[in-house]
């Protein structure tokens, strides 16, 4: 009795491991079985997953970021083509996988994201100058480029995040003339900072001016007859104090002193008040 029980199971897993297989669903990821060409409505999440190899499949799909680069020509307003490197962030809604699988397969990077782009960046390019795409107009520009894809891919199940200008090549007549005028630019902006600072200089030396001007109209209104005669008075009773021998000039109002010590000779020369 054991021997028969034992027997039948040896024979179910022999038929388990004949007609069955597994497939590891890993994070990031998601799984979608095709059973006789049928795609199931519900994908597979993270886990160990069994099917039946002869009649069934599990197709995997990534749901984390992708990064897609490109290399390719786009054209400018003013007709110019300019040589950039773009790169396309998107990922796959895990829900929408199934019906992403049946209308437009596992090819969709080439089947779906590259000719929406191509068309959504010619179109989007082409209204800006080739100078716009070296300024801050570059983040407007991937942004457009992004929105217009995601409005050709609605319903898709397929998300882009981002669309990044990560090198643009301008052709070297433009480049050097957009050299050119940053250079004039920058030159113009070092010459308003030297004038700037001219005028601040010239305002402070204005304001010193009139500084001193306002001093001395003030102590030429203080100096009044009185008060150099109050002076004049100083003087004499400063120089009645000194026992040096002195030569005094004087007109009524301050004194002009020549003064020499003991055993010199005064000097001879008149000093006159002018």
């Amino acid at each position: 009795m054991k021997v028969s029980n034992f027997l039948k199971a040896l024979i179910c897993l022999f038929v388990f491991a004949t007609f069955s297989s597994c497939v590891t669903i890993k994070e990031g990821e998601v799984g979608v079985k095709r059973k006789l060409g049928k795609y199931s409505d519900k994908p597979y999440t993270s886990g160990l997953k069994t099917f039946n190899p002869f009649i069934a499949r599990v197709v995997k799909i990534s749901t984390q970021t992708e990064n897609l680069e490109v290399g390719l020509n786009i054209p400018s307003k003013e007709g110019l083509t300019i040589k950039s490197e773009v790169s396309i962030l998107y990922n796959i809604d895990g829900k929408k996988a199934p019906e992403l699988l049946r209308n437009i397969g596992t090819n969709y990077e080439r089947n779906v994201i590259l000719p929406v782009f191509r068309s959504a960046v010619a179109d989007v390019t082409s209204r800006f100058y080739a100078k716009d795409m070296h300024t801050g107009e570059r983040a407007t520009i991937e942004k457009a480029i992004r929105d217009q894809m995601m409005v050709l891919m609605k319903g898709k199940g397929i998300e882009v995040e981002a669309v990044l200008l990560k090198s643009i090549t301008l052709p070297r007549t433009l480049a050097a003339a957009i050299e050119a005028k940053l250079e004039a630019e920058q030159q113009a902006q070092q010459m308003e900072f030297v004038l700037e600072q001219a005028r601040r200089e010239a305002d402070q030396k204005r304001v010193e001016a009139e500084g001193i001007r306002d001093a001395q109209l003030i102590i030429a209104e203080g100096l009044d007859a009185k008060i150099l005669q109050f002076k004049s008075i100083e003087a004499f009773q400063e120089l009645a104090k000194s026992p040096n021998a002195k030569v005094i000039i004087t007109d009524g109002d301050l004194p002009m002193i020549m003064e020499s010590e003991m055993g010199v000779k005064p000097a001879s020369n008149k000093v006159r008040r002018q």
